[in-house]
């Protein structure tokens, strides 16, 4: 009996420095982890920003694929949210603010727990890449939440590893969907033509996309400090490609209105006829183009259609990576004429 009386009293002492031992735990937790994507912070943005893409990245989903997730009415941007049910432990979690490009914050409540406070944020580089920082904290923390915590190594231990892990396949989804792309061969059309004022220069073909973008921006320039209203998208007027030489000859063009007369001598006026051409639809990076042109050079020779030699080679640029930053999105649309 006397035994028993002591062992009582060791349980007691025991039970009292456990007690003891979990609320002198912290109240709060925060948790953190920051890594390099090879993207954009816009398109990193647009994908974080939009619930349904997380099942594609999200650790827990990758461990436990059965997991059930029902996706709110809205999912994206302010007031979205999803719901999610794991062997019957209940969660939920909803963006309650964001700084377009740069930020979003977001509730998490799992269970019965307090909630929790998830804040992205996307720091964008020099080199095009984003340092996306992810971040969960909680405080007013309850016994038993810190007793769980105190036993199996605390907050960081139990969710960092996958943060790091979800941030890993983020990279990796992201920068899968910029490089999709397609081409679309339309086949013959009428080119309507027109007036356009242009730039024409030669470079070598590894020269050639910095002296484009130079001379197009030096066109697109002056059509905008001569408040030049523009009739359509800008294009590249291939003169010649000449791939065994490494060289080419075109001009960088932005379609006008009417006839404009010209005050910068590098800079001319042109005037396009209508033509029939074939037209092709790159809808991807500009890395593909070469591939677009192989396409719409095989669908002339198979419709038995007759190159027009000395006819127009146009590069339309329908989108600009200044307002489409993800290049699964670029538009560019080719037109070689035909006799």
């Amino acid at each position: 009996m006397k035994a028993l009386k002591y062992i009582l009293l060791l349980v007691l002492i025991l039970v009292i420095g456990l007690s003891i031992y979990v609320a002198v735990q912290p109240n709060s937790f925060e948790v953190s982890r920051t890594r390099t994507i090879n993207a954009p912070h816009e398109v990193v943005y647009d994908n974080v920003i939009d619930f349904k893409n997380w099942s594609a990245w999200s650790a827990w989903i990758e461990e436990n694929p059965d997991i059930n997730i029902v996706l709110g009415e809205q999912t994206q941007g302010v007031g979205g949210s999803y719901k999610w049910n794991a062997d019957g432990e209940q969660g939920r979690m909803e963006t309650t603010a964001a700084n377009p490009k740069q930020s979003i914050t977001q509730e998490l409540q799992f269970g019965t727990y307090p909630t929790s406070n998830v804040h992205w944020e996307f720091k964008p580089n020099d080199d095009g890449t984003t340092d996306v920082t992810w971040r969960i904290s909680g405080k007013d923390l309850p016994f038993g939440f810190k007793m769980y915590m105190a036993f199996s190594g605390g907050m960081d231990k139990q969710i960092g590893p996958d943060y790091e892990r979800g941030l890993e396949k983020l990279d990796s989804v992201v920068q899968a969907e910029m490089k999709v792309y397609s081409i679309k061969v339309e086949g013959l059309t009428q080119h309507s033509g027109g007036y356009y004022l242009y730039n024409t220069t030669s470079c070598k073909l590894s020269d050639f996309e910095a002296n484009m973008k130079t001379t197009l921006g030096q066109v697109g320039s002056y059509a905008l400090t001569h408040n030049i209203s523009r009739a359509g998208q800008p294009f590249i007027y291939y003169h010649k490609w000449d791939e065994d030489n490494n060289a080419v000859i075109f001009s960088a063009c932005i379609p006008t209105n009417s006839r404009v007369i010209s005050e910068a001598p590098r800079i001319l006026t042109g005037q396009l006829e209508s033509f029939k051409t074939v037209k092709t639809v790159l809808t991807g990076d500009y890395s593909h183009l070469k591939a677009a042109w192989e396409a719409t050079m095989t669908y002339i020779k198979e419709q038995n259609l007759e190159l027009d030699e000395s006819g127009p080679m146009l590069e339309t640029y329908l989108t600009s990576p200044d307002t489409h930053p993800n290049p699964a999105h670029w538009k560019t649309e080719i037109y070689v004429a035909v006799k």
